[in-house]
This record gives structure tokens, sequence and C-alpha cells, in this order.
């Protein structure tokens, strides 16, 4: 059945530069991980480095050889993967239309990349510590989906709480599939998919069997939508 038929699933998975919990940087466990997503998009982050020009710590050519995935060309030069660490991976034969960057306000350096996809826009984000700042930079994300009919925002929202915190998201149904973080022990459950009133998440889970409980400190998160 083709993702025409049967809708989306859309996956977020901080892969931490794919350092493991073992201190090893290894890309190929990071890859292997992505493999047993059986995801169509797969939201990213901390995909590449923080230092210098910010190489990817995924190989494109990788990505290409070992997956059934190819990298939305988010980058804006030509040695990352995405932008701010965001980056996103599609099946192979989808199409996407317009990649947006988005400016996200703190004091530290934060972004979010919305790429059209078939059915929905997909806004891919790693939030910052602060929650003040988290508010403001939903609220750029929001600004960025203002007018967008349907609408999905995925990715590492740095919320510990079940309850507060993302009242800005009000038009949108978020969804925490269970504990991601930390891999080695999760008690919080800081990634998230946000889905517009228009969509339904069918089912929703959390990755913990295999190379992924310890090819980053996050678990990757999964959600079907219709």
């Amino acid at each position: 059945m083709s993702y025409q038929d049967k809708g989306l699933r859309v996956a977020s998975y901080n892969i931490r530069k794919a350092k493991g919990l073992d201190r090893r940087r290894d890309p190929m466990r990071i890859l292997a991980v992505l493999n047993t997503l059986d995801a169509d998009v797969i939201a990213l982050q901390e995909a590449d480095l923080r230092l210098g020009a910010r190489p990817s710590a995924l190989c494109s050519n990788m990505i290409a050889a070992e997956t059934d995935f190819a990298v939305v060309p988010i980058a804006r030069n030509d040695v990352s993967l995405g932008w701010h660490g965001n980056a996103v991976l599609i099946r192979k034969g989808m199409a996407h239309g317009a990649v947006t960057h988005i400016s996200l306000p703190g004091l530290e350096p934060r972004g979010a990349v919305r790429v059209d996809l078939p059915k929905f826009s997909l806004v891919a984000t790693h939030l910052g510590l602060l929650r003040r700042h988290r508010a403001g930079q939903l609220r750029a994300i929001a600004k960025a989906l203002d007018g967008c009919v349907s609408a999905v925002v995925a990715g590492d929202f740095n919320e510990w709480s079940p309850h507060k915190g993302l009242e800005v998201l009000s038009d949108f149904n978020v969804h925490a599939p269970g504990h991601s973080f930390h891999a080695a022990r999760p008690i919080a459950a800081l990634d998230r998919i946000a889905v517009s009133r228009g969509l339904v998440v069918r089912d929703a889970g959390v990755m913990q069997q295999g190379l992924a409980r310890h090819a980053s400190d996050h678990l990757p998160i999964w959600a079907d939508i219709a």
C-alpha cells in the first residue's frame, strides 16, 4: 500500500549528532534505527555538529545507500544536512514543495524548517531550554503556518511538563506518545508531534527496541496521521 493510500507515518528523532550512550559517534547505528521506524517522513534534531561550518553527523550518501529515504534540501551550505540541526527525510519517491526557514527567538541560536508535503505542511524543530523562550518560538512557528489548512509540528519540544508550556499551540492537538528521554531511563516526554485540527492521529508510540535504546540519549517517536 502506498503512502497516498494509508496516510503518513511521521517520526521525530533527536540523534544527538549520532553519539550513543557509549559515547561513540556511530552514524550507521542511527541509520539502522531509522530503518526500523517504517516512517514516511522523519524530522531529525541535532543532525549536524555545532561548531565551524556545522558538518552533518550523517552522510547524505550513506542515507541514500543504506535507507529508503531522501534528504530534503534544507541546508544552506555544502556540508550540513539541515539548518540549526533540523533535517527532514522523506520516503524515496515522495514529492515535496517549498522549504521555508523559520528563525526562532531566544538567547541560544534555534531554528525550524517548514516543508510542504502532499498531505500537509511539516515543521521540524528543536525548541529552547527555557519555557519563556519556547513560548516565543512556538508563536514564530504558528505565524509561519498562518493560513495553512493542514500542518504537523514535530521535534524535540524540550518541555518536561505534560500540561504546561504549549498553550500557544491551542489550535493543535499535541501528542506525546510516551517517555522518550533519557534513553537509558525514559522519564520525560520531551519529543512530541502536534497536528492541526483537520488531521487525526490513528496511532503513536516510542521506539524502545534494539539499537534505539543506546544509539542516542533520546528515543525516536512516531505517529500515524490521517
